[in-house]
């Protein structure tokens, strides 16, 4: 690489944005740091980044699958606030069918995920809150760790003058390659989206299919 004039790019810690309302009812951590789920839309783990542009900072929130790390809902906003994670969600719902008492949705302790917006829209669509504490990444690092992909593959050492290209290349990002094309190891060298349709077409292979028995000819 350095014969080539290339450079590798690492990681950095990444930086903690949340504000607790100490007011707020807590959920409870229903989640324990364990980051798996037998299929899709069983767990999804919510959080919000900031995208610094020439405009100003521009937040980014997030809702990530635990089964196939696929980014299921996202949203940007110059404000880090309730209405930025409730579009989140409401991305999220749009596109994906779920099971009401099926769904858990894990977060931090951060003000918007304790809002009540928020709180009641889940309620509403029969999801399970689940909340880590605040300050430590290991209890949401299922979201922290992509972060960590994204600022590394998209946002650093790239400079955004307007709001509008940043929200143009997280898109190209998020939606034209992570969710489409980006293999991870953990997923068998697949990307999400193609990790999902394993998982579906598997599925339909191994229900079983019922046969009706022939009905007997009548005879005179």
């Amino acid at each position: 690489m350095r014969e080539a004039g290339l450079q590798g790019v690492s990681p950095r810690r990444p930086r903690s944005f949340t504000r607790r309302d100490p007011a707020a009812d807590l959920a409870p951590d229903l989640v324990q740091r364990d980051f798996t789920a037998n299929a899709p839309n069983r767990l999804w783990v919510a959080d919000i980044s900031l995208v610094p542009t020439g405009e100003g900072p521009w937040w980014l929130a997030t809702i990530r699958d635990a089964f196939s790390r696929r980014i299921v809902g996202w949203h940007t906003s110059e404000r880090a606030d309730a209405d930025l994670v409730l579009t989140a969600l409401e991305y999220a719902l749009h596109g994906r069918p779920v099971e009401p008492g099926k769904l858990i949705h894990h977060s931090d302790h951060g003000c918007q995920y304790t809002s009540i917006k928020l709180t009641t829209r889940l309620l509403k669509a029969g999801i399970e809150a689940s909340m880590g504490t605040v300050g430590d990444s290991f209890d949401n690092a299922l979201a922290e760790n992509f972060w960590s992909v994204l600022k590394t593959e998209c946002v650093r050492r790239t400079t955004f003058a307007t709001r509008t290209d940043a929200d143009l290349a997280l898109f190209v990002y998020i939606d034209g390659w992570y969710n489409t094309r980006r293999i991870q190891k953990r997923l068998g060298w697949l990307s999400p989206d193609e990790y999902e349709a394993k998982h579906y077409a598997d599925q339909a292979t191994a229900e079983p299919v019922a046969i009706e028995p022939p009905t007997p000819a009548l005879t005179s």
